[in-house]
């Protein structure tokens, strides 16, 4: 695969810790002193970046209330036109140059998904480090043309994405010249059932696309995330709000802070723990080999006396021969007095 995508000088690919997103969403519930503790939150919890949606309900939909229009039944947000639930969701325009300042001011990448043309204008006017093409804008060929004329990253999510659909938007970005692409495994169900997440399909799309594999998860806990870790994923972005009973289109299925700064540990924990193929010994391993199993004398013997099954024995510590030499050693004499206790050596065997 490529080696790595770099956001704000920070390596993202394999070999390197894997990149943590906090995605806000809807969370700020048009609030926002509320947007920016959310990105504090982030930092906080020890997200690499916090990410943002720059779209404007006029932009990403009409107001139009027939049947397909509707969100779908039996999602949390039924009831609800498409409309009005960008008109609930969407962060206001003006918001985003302070939010982006803020976010240096405190020492976080903050990027966005852009869901027009008009959003990547604003973003590229805020310098923004890298780009996320969500899943349902993944057809939306010129949109990609746009982010990826930029030269600057695209992570593309692939939620309801056919491989046909991944391959096209891959080439998209190919055709324009930029290589710096990172695809995200993700089902656009919310929250996601565990048996529908399929995470074995993350190391078979960087093996595919040759390129950099992570997970935009939607599933309740964190469980998965740290699962995808050890799958090789490389990227894993999260919802995050201050507090699910606050409210809001997307709280049903994000996470507090203190569960997001728990599945950061617990990623980075993951990774020290995954380490490297070896069958090397740590300098602890080494020091408990003097606890192993050898051989020991358990009954004095005198000099001339033959070791037999009942004098000498295979017990802890580890200071004698070791025990796979026991059938080498039965039936030869001592080669001097030895006492109860004492560590079994060569030396102490007479070779004559």
């Amino acid at each position: 695969m490529t080696n790595y995508i770099e956001i704000n000088g920070r390596k993202i690919g394999n070999g390197f810790p894997a990149y943590i997103i906090a995605e806000m969403s809807a969370n700020h519930l048009q609030d926002f002193n509320r947007a920016k503790r959310i990105i504090a939150a982030a930092k906080e919890a020890g997200a690499d970046a916090m990410k943002l949606q720059s779209y404007r309900p006029d932009t990403i939909t009409i107001n139009c209330t027939g049947e397909e229009f509707m969100a779908t039944k039996g999602s949390i947000w039924e009831g609800k036109n498409l409309y009005q639930l960008y008109e609930e969701a969407y962060m206001p325009w003006e918001w985003h140059k302070d939010l982006f300042d803020y976010a240096k001011e405190i020492g976080i990448t903050i990027f966005s998904s852009p869901f027009d043309i008009s959003a990547i204008e604003l973003l590229e006017s805020l310098d923004a480090p890298a780009y996320k093409i969500a899943s349902y804008e993944i057809y939306d060929i010129e949109l990609i043309k746009k982010a990826a004329r930029t030269g600057k990253p695209i992570i593309f999510s692939t939620g309801i994405a056919t491989l046909q659909d991944i391959e096209r938007a891959v080439n998209v970005c190919k055709e324009v010249g930029n290589k710096n692409y990172a695809i995200l495994k993700c089902v656009s169900q919310y929250p996601t059932p565990y048996e529908d997440l399929n995470l074995r399909t993350i190391p078979n799309i960087e093996e595919t696309f040759n390129c950099v594999g992570g997970l935009s998860d939607h599933s309740m806990g964190s469980a998965v995330d740290v699962a995808a870790v050890t799958l090789g994923a490389n990227i894993i972005e999260k919802h995050m709000t201050l507090r699910r009973a606050d409210g809001g289109a997307d709280s049903a299925f994000s996470m507090e802070p203190e569960e997001f700064s728990l599945m950061v540990t617990d990623i980075r924990n993951i990774e020290k723990a995954l380490g490297k193929c070896t069958y090397e010994l740590t300098d602890f391993q080494k020091r408990g080999l003097k606890n192993a199993r050898s051989l020991y004398v358990v009954k004095d013997i005198k000099q001339g006396d033959m070791f037999t099954e009942e004098n000498i024995r295979s017990i802890r510590p580890g200071s004698g021969i070791r025990p796979w030499h026991l059938d080498e050693i039965l039936g030869k004499k001592a080669s001097k007095d030895i006492c109860r206790g004492t560590a079994l050596k060569w030396e102490f065997i007479d070779v004559q």
